[in-house]
């Protein structure tokens, strides 16, 4: 069954190129399945030279890139890879492949198994034990106002790892926040389709991973993102 990895791109850490062509070899040693690689780069960026492009090119023939010159938001950037992926599975991740090999092949195993359409990563315990304080604080915070608010049997909307079948990527194409919170809109959405079979699936960080500093410029824009969704429901 064809898959399809998304990953949208914007300052990559140094590095990057590297670490893309590892893990997609660490994906076709697990899975043995045909799989094409969809890199969007959000916005131009000293980090993304011709030559880092280059490698992965030679390294990954299925590569497809798709580029644009302003940073548009992550939301917007897994639309655009989504639309042009042709695998049955899609699976989009963040540039830095934060998750564990095992935990990647977990939600690939669950959708070629026909167990759900959509498999959202969740993350374990020990995450919040390996993120900076400010980011932990925001993220239970949301945590917090997704329970109240919207009632969804899953919280944890902003894990960087999920997957689809094919038979749900209309839905994921239709949301529309253009930034972080588009996460947040897809699991909703999927969440009040009845014919859509979600299922979280536990993910677990890697040991390395470094966090980059908070931008708190996003946070009133996503204040009104989530404000703009709460009004959706009520509609």
């Amino acid at each position: 069954m064809p898959v399809s990895i998304v990953l949208p791109c914007y300052n990559p850490p140094p590095g990057w190129d590297e670490v893309i062509v590892r893990e997609y070899r660490s994906f076709l040693r697990h899975t043995g399945e045909a799989t094409e690689l969809v890199l969007v780069m959000d916005g131009e960026s000293d980090a993304v030279t011709p030559g880092a492009i280059s490698k992965i090119r030679d390294a990954i023939p299925t590569l497809k890139l798709i580029t644009y010159s302003n940073n548009r938001g992550k939301g917007y950037a897994t639309r655009k890879g989504v639309a042009a992926a042709t695998g049955d599975i899609i699976i989009y991740t963040d540039v830095d492949f934060p998750y564990t090999a095992e935990s990647i092949c977990e939600v690939y195993g669950r959708l070629r198994s026909g167990a759900c359409d959509v498999a959202i990563g969740i993350k374990n315990s020990e995450y919040y034990d390996k993120v900076p304080t400010a980011r932990r604080v925001i993220s239970k915070l949301l945590r917090a106002l997704t329970r109240i608010f919207l009632s969804m049997p899953v919280t944890d909307t902003q894990c960087g790892l999920k997957g689809m079948r094919r038979e749900a990527i209309d839905i994921f194409l239709s949301t529309t926040i253009d930034r972080y919170l588009f996460d947040l809109e897809f699991v909703y959405d999927c969440y009040h389709n009845p014919a859509t079979r979600v299922e979280a699936v536990p993910v677990t960080l890697k040991e390395n991973i470094r966090f980059r500093r908070m931008n708190y410029r996003i946070l009133l824009p996503e204040m009104v993102n989530f404000a703009r969704l709460l009004m959706n429901r009520k509609r």
